[in-house]
């Protein structure tokens, strides 16, 4: 897993240094901003996913009629049904999972760039982040549950205590490591670099993990506000598919299942890792609902079910008047 963070950490580091470079430095607004690019990536799968669910309605509609003719032999109304999507070339599984992965590379990129500031962000090189991190640790610095992936993170906590020392030039003792010696052939704009990063938000240090955190405390506001957003989202979805019916009972009863399964995935991961997995998720939540509700209104299922009909019975007269005029003209022969 660590080798997954680190390998899709790079392209978003990248990214958020892009942003950086521009004179952007709070690292919590640099989530904010590259969550929004990917959502906005995401739109057009998010269109085709509406409009699928109009042609789901009007499939269904079909499918009952099926079910209704062969009532009591399953395997005829299987058939049926096959030949129907077949026809109509509609997939049931038309979905995909397409978007659930971009939401999982993009989840694994942030860990891997909130974890790994310094080598994934910055782009300092190894052995610059390898002195930086022996020095926080001779001056006493613990990772918190000993998660060593965050000796990153404690490295721009104590920036300015670092920095302090290796400006003195002269060699500073702790027991028998001297840390200017660890120090000393880093260029001094390093330390610059690394003091203008704003790793904060509202006072809460985007490395700290709720789960390592007293409660109640502010940082238990981000799990709060990230298992709300999911619900939100998901449950506003449910209501859409059940006032458009392109969801059944069955289907609503695995719906919400996959809200309360979410809800606590989100819960798990916001309260486990740092702040700034949870500033996404939330981010991700409040967009996501934002364009269910816009892409909502303008692609409005049964808007969209009426153009559909409308459609088919053009096609449909187009096919007609075609073997009209092939049968005129047979005659005619």
């Amino acid at each position: 897993m660590e080798k997954l963070y680190e390998l899709l950490g790079i392209p978003f580091g990248w990214i958020l240094y892009g942003f950086f470079s521009l004179g952007i430095h709070n690292y919590a607004l640099l989530i904010v901003i590259i969550t929004l690019l990917v959502r906005l990536v995401m739109i057009p799968s998010s269109i085709s996913q509406q409009k699928g669910m109009a042609k789901t309605q009007r499939i269904q509609s079909k499918v009952k009629k099926i079910q209704e003719k062969y009532a009591g032999d399953q395997r005829k109304i299987q058939e049926e049904t096959q030949l129907l999507y077949q026809r109509e070339g509609f997939n049931p599984m038309g979905a995909g999972c397409g978007p659930t992965i971009v939401q999982f590379v993009l989840l694994f990129g942030l860990i891997g760039v909130i974890y790994y500031p310094l080598t994934n962000f910055l782009h300092l090189d190894a052995s610059t982040v390898t002195a930086l991190k022996e020095a926080v640790q001779a001056l006493g610095a613990s990772a918190p549950g000993k998660n060593t992936r965050l000796f990153e993170l404690i490295v721009i906590e104590r920036i300015d205590e670092i920095k302090a020392i290796f400006d003195a030039g002269v060699p500073h003792l702790v027991g028998k490591v001297d840390i200017y010696e660890l120090l000393k052939d880093i260029p001094a704009e390093t330390f610059t670099k690394i003091q203008s990063i704003d790793y904060n938000v509202f006072g809460i240090s985007l490395g700290a993990t709720p789960g390592g955190s007293p409660f109640p405390s502010l940082i238990w506001l981000i799990p709060i506000l990230s298992t709300l957003s999911t619900i939100g989202s998901s449950v506003y979805t449910t209501i859409k598919q059940k006032q458009s019916g392109t969801a059944n009972a069955a289907a609503s009863k695995s719906m919400g299942c996959m809200t309360v399964f979410m809800a606590a995935f989100s819960l798990y991961f916001v309260i486990s890792y740092p702040a700034g997995i949870g500033v996404y998720w939330i981010t991700s939540g409040v967009l996501g609902l934002i364009s269910s509700i816009v892409i909502g209104q303008i692609y409005n299922p049964k808007k969209q079910l009426a153009r559909i009909m409308v459609e088919e019975t053009v096609e449909h007269r187009s096919k007609e008047n075609v073997l009209k005029i092939a049968a005129e003209n047979k005659d005619k022969k």
